[in-house]
Formats: C-alpha cells, sequence, structure tokens
C-alpha cells in the first residue's frame, strides 16, 4: 500500500522543522505524513552514533513510519563539497559510503537516495554541476558510473539500492545509461518531476521513461515561465504547477504499486532555475534533447503567461516573490497529493514486475 512521506533536509543534526531528528520526525507525523526521507544521513546523525540512529529507528517504528535515508553524492569530481562523508571514512570517500550502505541495511532501509550534482549560487549555465569548466560533463557521467561500480559489491551484500535523482544536473536518459552499465538491483531512480524541465525534458515522456526503474521520489510541481532571455523553472506545492499529476502518479503506480511516496518541501523561495537554450553552451551540452521538446516547453511558458494573465497562476514578479513557508508548502502537497491518490482508478493487475532485469532503453523524446 502506497504511504505518503516528507523529505527533509538536515545540517548539523538540525533541521528547519526541529532541533533534532526526534523532534523533525515529531514535526512530520503531526503534519499528517507517514514516513520520512532522511537526508542525508551523516547531516542528521554527526558520528552516526549508533545509540542515537537505533532510538530513532524504534521511535520511527513506533509510530508506524517508514524511514528512507540519503547518503552521500556518487560524482567523484564534486564530493569535496561533502568532507563529511569522507570524514566518516577515515579520508576515504569510499568507506565512508560504503558506511552508510552499512547503516541502511542494518535498520532495513534498503532503498537510499543519491544525486550526482548540486546548485551552485553562480549565474546562468555556471550553477549547474553540468557546465562546469574544469571538467566535460560526459568525464563526470563516466567518473560517477566507475564509482557506483565500485560501491556494487557492498550495495548487494547487503541489499541496498543507490537511486539517483532526476536533479538538476542530469537528464532521465543519462540515469538510465548508468543503470545499464552497473545493474538495476543496485541502481535505480529517485523521481523529482519539478528538475526535469530544466535539464529540457517534458514530465510526460520523461516518467515514462522512468516509471519501471523508480523506488523513490521527490515529488513536488513547478511553473515554467518566459524569463526573456530564457525560460524560468520555479517550485509549487502539488496541484498548483503545470504537472499533470493523474498521468504522472497513474504510469508511476502501475509500474511500481507498492512504492512509498515522498514529497520534498521548500520554504520561503520558488527556487528558480534557468533554462537557456540561446546560449551557445546549451545544445552541445543535451545530445537526447530535440527542437520538439524545446517548442513543447516553450507552449508551457506560454501558458503560464495566459493564465497569470488571468490570475489563475501569479505573475513572474510574484514567482520571484517569497513562496510558502516550509510547513505550509509540504501540509498543501500532502492533501493534494491525497486527494489525487483517492481519485486514481488503477487496475489490480499491475506491471510491477515489468522492467525488472531487463536493460533500459534510452529512446529521444
Amino acid at each position: 500500500m502506497t504511504r505518503i512521506g516528507a523529505d527533509v533536509t538536515f545540517s548539523g543534526g538540525s533541521s528547519r522543522l526541529g532541533a533534532d531528528p526526534f523532534a523533525t520526525l515529531d514535526a512530520v507525523a503531526e503534519l499528517g505524513f507517514e514516513g520520512i526521507l532522511v537526508r542525508t544521513a551523516d547531516e542528521a546523525f554527526p558520528g552516526l552514533d549508533r545509540d542515537v540512529i537505533g532510538a530513532f529507528a524504534r521511535a520511527a517504528r513506533d509510530r508506524g513510519m517508514f524511514v528512507q535515508l540519503g547518503l552521500g553524492k556518487v560524482n567523484p569530481y564534486m564530493t569535496a563539497e561533502l568532507p563529511g562523508v569522507r570524514d566518516l571514512g577515515g579520508g576515504s570517500y569510499l568507506a565512508g559510503m560504503e558506511r552508510l550502505i552499512r547503516l541502511c541495511a542494518e535498520h532495513g532501509w534498503t532503498e537510499a537516495w543519491t544525486a550526482t550534482g548540486g546548485f551552485k549560487d553562480y549565474p546562468g549555465l555556471l550553477a549547474f554541476d553540468r557546465f562546469r569548466t574544469d571538467v566535460d560533463w560526459a568525464d563526470q557521467l563516466d567518473a560517477t558510473g566507475d564509482f557506483l561500480l565500485a560501491l556494487a559489491p557492498v550495495l548487494r551484500e547487503h541489499g541496498v539500492r543507490l537511486n539517483v535523482e532526476t536533479h538538476e544536473e542530469i537528464t532521465t536518459f543519462e540515469i538510465l545509461r548508468l543503470i545499464d552499465r552497473v545493474g538495476d538491483d543496485v541502481v535505480g531512480v529517485c523521481l523529482d518531476p519539478a528538475n526535469l524541465a530544466v535539464r529540457g525534458e517534458l514530465a510526460g515522456p520523461a516518467v515514462e521513461r522512468v516509471a519501471a526503474y523508480t523506488h523513490m521520489t521527490h515529488l513536488r510541481d513547478a511553473i515554467l515561465a518566459d524569463a526573456g532571455e530564457g525560460l524560468s523553472r520555479f517550485l509549487m506545492p502539488i496541484g498548483q504547477g503545470m504537472t499533470d499529476w493523474p498521468h504522472l502518479l497513474g504510469t508511476l503506480l502501475r509500474a511500481q504499486p507498492d512504492i512509498d511516496l515522498v514529497v520534498e518541501g521548500v520554504g520561503g523561495t520558488r527556487a528558480e532555475m534557468s533554462l537557456l537554450p540561446g546560449d551557445p553552451r546549451w545544445w552541445p551540452a543535451h545530445p537526447d534533447m530535440t527542437r520538439a521538446d524545446l517548442a513543447a516547453l516553450r507552449s508551457l511558458a506560454a501558458l503560464h503567461t495566459a493564465n497569470a494573465a488571468a490570475g489563475v497562476w501569479p505573475d513572474l514578479g510574484e514567482l520571484r516573490g517569497r513562496g510558502p513557508e516550509l510547513r505550509a508548502f509540504l501540509g498543501e502537497s500532502l492533501t493534494e497529493l491525497r486527494a489525487l491518490l483517492d481519485s486514481l482508478d488503477l487496475p489490480s493487475s499491475t506491471l510491477a514486475s515489468e522492467g525488472e532485469g531487463t536493460t533500459c532503453t534510452n529512446p529521444r523524446s
């Protein structure tokens, strides 16, 4: 049965919802969620104190809540940004990740989150690891595949799978190629539909590509707007943006009927991210993207312009203003997601077994 949890980011043991993991768990439960994605484990539990983590696991079980963990990122070209994982390994980032994997297995948390980059506070394309000037993205992907292969033996030994988020620097095509290379038993997908447009992907076809390999989610809505020199993506609570949620959830739940869904909230911002297809670096960096994809994305932005003029959606200025607070974002998303799930007409027979043990295919959009 599908349950709904909340993704929570920690720093130094605390989060924006609570002073420690236990207070955060209480806050998530009070909001009505049935689980929590702790992202990332070493930031929630500095030093990985076994007694504290064991007590947290028991507290979640006592509440009947599921737990998922986020581990370190897997792109070796940006792991220097995560010294905590290296510390856990006594100087070895690989050993630190292996220690986190064993922690997951110890508590039966077998689906784990990871990503291949992080958004930077720089202008234009330099905000994305994809456009680093010291190393090509293709080399970053090769190194990421190598690192996942290095982790694969301990992942298989402990029955843990790393689910790569559809993050703002990577496409679904590229994640599927990583799965092809390493194996779908140890690498899967964490679906964040709000990031897909940032990499020039349409949500419908992208979700259809990855549904069979999706074992975790970061659900939130988005609006795509015309920003003059390009397009901008803005985050919205579920049901308040452009996402076709019945199609997305129907596609996902037919492939993964027992998946636990997780909402990723933001507070006080709508996290604007730019698409700059007019930049000469854009098209060479998106070999799987087509002109038809861009035309469809521009149509979505035109839809926003029309709906903003009609007062249906916030205009560009409002989108760039202060967004809802974190609790409101999570609460509104939870209410809408529950209503959506109640409205779905899914057949009793599912496609849960399809895609398992098969080779990923990567058609063009």
